[in-house]
């Protein structure tokens, strides 16, 4: 039997399709040394130049192995046929999952990207080698962003059925998850098409025995309605958010085709940090317009944000998007510092938020990284346990800890 490697990239979406793809797997032995594959499906990431060039240096190593290529993925919308063109056996679309296995028993080369209107029929109920389980509650995006490549490779927002997702996250508490992350391109979008919302969706899930906790993904800060502010106080909801800003200049959110106003967007964060979230946000540094001006008063908003953690990037110009017709006026060095700045500022930020709530830590271990075990509490910063004992996927309550600006340390 012939041997199949799955490899992902990207973000969570894509580690939940992986698990669904390999669900679909029925006459090929899935293996977890790529060495030995005879077939390396990977699932791409497009969102930027750096995740396409990862995605194409992995395809050559490949290649070179003598195995068998199929892309699938953001990627293989964006980069598919150029990529099917250049030699690899395969390129498979979202709404083509299900006939991964068939196509592979043809033995010859196929392209075949489907649509991107599709939902998921199956369901994922065990996830290898992790701790907590991703569930996908909804496909694609319907906001307009002028940088943005991810709407027209995953399509229009279309939520998953309620009942399905329900029933996927009783199976994975039956199987032992206790720790659910909620995941989609825009998982704030959920239920706009289906008279519900994000917030009824977690009312719900937050009633099925065995979940502990329940993480989201990234949501927009206009996506946060009263439904979702009912939860908010609730015990098995995260106390992090991630609201993505991508700007803290009202003119530079105009430039980019936001939604989200900078002044609302503080009155927002505000809030929640006073009901003791930690934040965090997504922050693109570089975008085409980003003068010295724009960028000062971004700065001074931002240090008005109670912004714990960030993830951003130096903007990355992607085809066939408005932001890739407009002039670059930033360098990349000076982006690269401007980026620095932001990160410092999140950084300390952190680290007083950990002392102003200093409380007992509720983690689950994910794994052992050299002396320490290493898991998450529930404001999502990492700690750092030393114990003598295997405690690889345990709960603890970590009351006597140690603050240091990388971690939380603690000895059991």
């Amino acid at each position: 039997m012939q041997k199949i490697f799955f490899k992902t990239f990207g973000c969570r979406t894509n580690i939940y399709d992986t698990e669904l793809l390999k669900s679909y797997i029925k006459d090929y032995e899935i293996t977890n040394d790529e060495d030995a594959a005879d077939i390396v499906v990977i699932n791409s990431c497009t969102v930027t130049n750096s995740a396409d060039s990862g995605v194409r240096n992995y395809i050559n190593g490949v290649k070179r192995r003598g195995a068998k290529v199929v892309l699938t993925g953001c990627g293989a919308v964006s980069k598919g046929k150029e990529l099917f063109n250049s030699g690899i056996f395969g390129v498979l679309g979202a709404s083509k999952k299900s006939d991964l296995n068939e196509l592979l028993k043809q033995e010859k080369p196929f392209f075949e990207l489907g649509n991107l209107n599709s939902v998921d029929k199956n369901i994922v109920t065990n996830y290898e080698n992790h701790t907590k389980a991703f569930i996908k509650i909804q496909e694609g995006c319907n906001f307009n962003c002028s940088y943005c490549i991810i709407p027209s490779v995953r399509g229009k927002a279309r939520s998953m059925d309620e009942a399905m997702i329900l029933k996927e996250a009783r199976i994975l508490a039956q199987n032992g998850y206790n720790e659910l992350v909620l995941t989609g391109t825009n998982i704030g979008s959920y239920g706009k098409d289906t008279n519900s919302s994000l917030g009824k969706l977690l009312a719900n899930l937050g009633k099925i025995s065995g979940i502990r906790r329940i993480r989201l993904g990234s949501i927009e800060p206009s996506q946060i309605d009263e439904s979702f502010r009912e939860i908010l106080k609730e015990e098995w909801l995260e106390r992090h958010l991630h609201i993505a800003l991508q700007h803290t200049s009202q003119t530079m959110l105009k430039i980019m085709r936001r939604r989200n106003d900078a002044f609302s967007d503080l009155e927002l964060f505000n809030e929640l940090g006073s009901l003791g979230f930690a934040l965090g946000t997504d922050y693109i540094v570089g975008h085409p317009g980003e003068s010295e001006e724009i960028w000062a008063e971004a700065v001074e908003n931002f240090k008005k944000f109670p912004i714990t953690h960030l993830h951003a990037f130096v903007y990355s110009p992607r085809r066939d998007t408005h932001s890739a017709t407009l002039k670059s006026d930033v360098s990349g060095d000076v982006a690269k510092g401007r980026l620095k700045i932001l990160q410092g500022i999140a950084l300390q930020n952190n680290e007083n938020f950990r002392k102003k709530h200093k409380e007992t830590l509720k983690i689950l271990v994910e794994q052992k990284n050299g002396d320490f075990y290493e898991g998450f509490d529930q404001f999502y910063n990492k700690a750092k346990i030393f114990s003598e004992k295997d405690i690889t996927k345990e709960w603890l309550e970590v009351s006597e800890y140690e603050i240091k600006p990388d971690a939380n340390y603690a000895k059991i």
